[in-house]
């Protein structure tokens, strides 16, 4: 099986990052020619055009940008960017290597088929520059993971012979998402002393940051509603929501009063 999209894009990336870290002059040819080097010892067949369409995609992205400087200005020379330096500093798990992000996804929680769905999406979306999708798609796979344990709620508060409040069954995310962190409220002091702490702290922070930023692109009121660090920062803060999660589902089903 051939190398992916993903692991090219991670190569190149890591190519950049070396010379780089190397105090190297950055040039494309010589920097896709160890690119392609890297490749063919993993026994990859990606031929030249495949190969450079990718790197043209870390220009659309901006990560690299044309130039070394102000005296240097144009091709072959290339440049990090502010946000390339950020992405390889964080390049095992930043949202800019799709492999990276889900394996340490995986090492964090066990996503449910319809949010992880979603964010597949989203990394999709996110490397293609299209930021208001990717926007709405960490959005609606943070609010499957809300109505995930909304589910958890209502199965254990009916177990214990209780009625559910009627707005854990609204058909409104904000509502449900209100009503389920009333009902973990009113019995916290049960929890954990840090599974409360990271409740208390992180559950509101996350799930309105990432609720914000799906809005703002799904009800736009600029030309441009979602900037791409706000993006790149609802997918780096998603892993933290969904371990979260399953936690709060694992205690709600068994231990919540």
């Amino acid at each position: 099986m051939d190398v992916s999209p993903s692991r090219v894009r991670e190569i190149l990336l890591e190519t950049v990052r070396d010379h780089a870290d190397g105090g190297h002059s950055l040039q494309s040819s010589s920097l896709l020619s160890e690119a392609r080097q890297r490749l063919r010892k993993e026994g990859s067949s990606w031929d030249g055009e495949a190969l450079m369409t990718l790197w043209g995609d870390l220009f659309n992205q901006g990560v690299i940008g044309w130039g070394s400087n102000v005296d240097n200005p144009s091709p072959p020379f290339i440049h990090l960017t502010k946000r390339g330096r950020t992405t390889l500093a964080g390049l095992s798990r930043d949202p800019a290597n799709p492999d990276g992000y889900r394996a340490n996804l995986d090492a964090t929680t066990i996503l449910s088929p319809i949010a992880a769905s979603y964010i597949a999406e989203a990394l999709a979306t996110y490397n293609a520059a299209c930021y208001k999708a990717t926007a709405v798609m960490v959005g609606c796979a943070a609010e499957s993971m809300v109505l995930d344990l909304r589910d958890c709620v209502v199965a254990r508060v009916t177990s214990l012979s209780r009625t559910p409040h009627a707005n854990l069954g609204s058909w409104k995310a904000l509502t449900i998402l209100r009503a389920v962190q009333v009902e973990i409220d009113s019995h916290k002091s049960a929890m954990p002393h840090a599974l409360r702490e990271a409740f208390e702290s992180y559950w509101p922070a996350f799930t309105q940051q990432l609720r914000a930023a799906r809005n703002d692109a799904g009800h736009p009121s600029a030309i441009d509603p979602v900037r791409p660090e706000i993006v790149h920062a609802s997918l780096l803060i998603f892993p933290e929501l969904a371990r979260l999660a399953k936690q709060l589902m694992e205690w709600v089903s068994t231990v919540m009063p």
